[in-house]
């Protein structure tokens, strides 16, 4: 199978690798020199291409699938919708009208266009209300994924963690109140290899996460101990909210759980269970003064 990552970044690496080692052709494709040597590095084929222009996706190579899992970053709302919505609505475009179109097409895709629901559960028949904006032009993007005529599948991550990303020292300075929903990047790209590989998920929105909400204070205290830091500065929601955007307070106040049991009847096995196991190897290497 010969899968083509757009958007190779830091679950789409992971992705590309998983992938390579169970013995798959990938293509990634990024946008700088760097990241492509980056990938290249990994043993992934790099595609250098702005997947904001009609022009630079017609010159991509055909797929068995494709996995848009690029990311806005920090960009506008004006900026995301130029990616995940114009980008991905001439993506689909381009590859339904090959002659050899892709069999599968993957969206990487938030618990954010959830919105916020006091705590409660969510799970995949739970109604989307986005409130941030980025947010809502995600669920758009859902929309044409479901609407191509390649088999969509939509994975809707909770919040990524990892290499890179375990964020300790902040987590050790001062936690805000509320649950976290989490993936390790492992099981992120290790749950899409799973729908590729495996054949599972056509034309369905599966939510990817360990299944286990922590109460941050909770975790912030067995962080610390763990650490042999001292407890961190207890924050409620309201004073945390105190001179925040409108956008970072709509993501501050937003409180839910996330449900994990249709990625388990998929047969999808978790590495990390919850981010107790998944942050054992960075308390390893913070203990040793090493970067996790």
């Amino acid at each position: 199978m010969h899968v083509l990552v757009l958007g190779c970044g830091y679950v789409g690496r992971e992705l590309g690798r998983q992938l390579l080692d169970a013995g798959h052709d990938v293509t990634g494709v990024v946008r700088s020199e760097t990241s492509a040597e980056a990938v290249a590095a990994d043993g992934i084929e790099p595609v250098r291409a702005d997947l904001t222009d009609p022009g630079a996706v017609s010159t991509l190579p055909d797929a068995d699938a494709l996995v848009f899992a690029a990311s806005a970053g920090r960009g506008s709302v004006a900026e995301a919708r130029s990616l995940y919505v114009d980008g991905l609505r001439a993506i689909v475009s381009e590859f339904e009208g090959r002659e050899f179109p892709p069999d599968r097409l993957l969206l990487t895709s938030t618990t954010g266009v959830y919105g916020d629901h006091s705590g409660d559960w969510v799970d995949e028949s739970t109604p989307i209300d986005p409130e941030r904006p980025k947010a809502a032009v995600i669920a758009e993007a859902e929309g044409i994924v479901h609407r191509s005529g390649i088999d969509g599948t939509v994975a809707r991550f909770a919040g990524l963690y990892g290499p890179g990303r375990y964020r300790i020292d902040a987590y050790l300075d001062s936690v805000t109140a509320g649950w976290r929903n989490s993936v390790h990047r492992d099981d992120a790209a290790g749950a899409l290899a799973w729908f590729l590989t495996e054949d599972v998920a056509r034309e369905e929105t599966v939510l990817v996460n360990d299944g286990t909400p922590v109460d941050r204070w909770v975790f912030a205290d067995w962080l610390a101990d763990r650490c042999d830091a001292p407890e961190p500065e207890k924050l409620t929601v309201e004073e945390r909210l105190e001179g925040l955007s409108e956008s970072a307070s709509l993501r501050v106040a937003s409180q839910k759980r996330c449900r994990n049991d249709r990625l388990l009847e998929l047969g999808y096995e978790l590495r990390y269970p919850s981010v107790y196991e998944g942050y054992e190897p960075a308390i390893d290497a913070y203990r040793r003064g090493e970067e996790p």
